[in-house]
């Protein structure tokens, strides 16, 4: 049987006949079973198949997420990267992600790095108070400051060090803001789900179209998972001004 466990919830795409069997899996307490992850707020069909409840506590990198999985994702396919993205920051850093969520990639760099400040905007209500829980379980509401909101009209300008733009989706589109948010050398993390063939191109001419006449400089251009057949996403580094 493939599934992911996410805290004590073992969460599956299909049903199961006999569910109660799965808790034979070390720390599974309940199943799930996922379908669709629906619109820009990333909303998931889940079907409870197995036990009570479908809010966990979910540790990974040294990290705690609360979570209920059936309002809010997590892929375990992005556990690379999230770890890569909590020892990049620099000492003293500000930094602004963009798609926050309940805190995938703030909650790690404010755990394993020492930025001065991050600014972890979401745009979901029940993700924004799971990462406003998460800052506290962490211990590190001093440094991460979420913010409810459109990233477009609540992410503060020209502020940032660093930028996290770890959506994918219509994430092109928000380029522009991104490049707003940044200080001059600043570097922006861009992730896109892009066809093989064109994998790091796209991606690369999209943030040099929106950085206009500002210098780009790509640090780095990695392949996260594969996305669908023929299709990748992707995450590239670049330095912009």
């Amino acid at each position: 049987m493939k599934g992911k466990v996410i805290g004590d919830i073992l969460v599956v795409k299909q049903d199961v006949e006999n569910p109660q069997e799965l808790l034979e899996i070390p720390g599974v307490k309940r199943v799930v079973k996922l379908g669709h992850i629906k619109g820009l707020k990333r909303e998931p069909e889940v079907k409870v198949l197995f036990g009570d409840g479908t809010e966990t506590i979910h540790k990974e990198n040294h990290c705690l997420f609360k979570m209920d999985v059936s309002k809010v994702m997590w892929s375990k396919g992005n556990t690379g990267e999230r770890k890569r993205m909590s020892t990049m920051p620099e000492d003293g850093e500000t930094i602004v992600d963009m798609f926050a969520g309940i805190g995938y990639f703030s909650i790690p760099m404010a755990v394993h790095s020492k930025p001065s400040k991050i600014y972890s905007v979401e745009i979901n209500p029940v993700s924004y108070n799971y990462l406003c829980q998460n800052t506290v379980l962490n211990r590190v509401e001093d440094v991460v400051k979420p913010i409810l909101g459109d990233c477009r009209e609540a992410a503060p300008r020209r502020i940032a060090d660093r930028v996290l733009m770890g959506y994918i989706g219509n994430t092109n589109e928000y380029l522009p803001v991104a490049m707003d948010i940044l200080k001059d050398g600043g570097v922006i993390h861009y992730h896109e789900s892009v066809p093989d063939c064109i994998k790091f191109k796209r991606p690369v001419d999209r943030i040099k179209e929106a950085a206009g006449e500002r210098e780009v400089q790509v640090l780095n251009e990695r392949i996260i998972k594969p996305y669908s057949p023929g299709v990748y996403h992707v995450v590239i580094d670049a330095r912009i001004g």
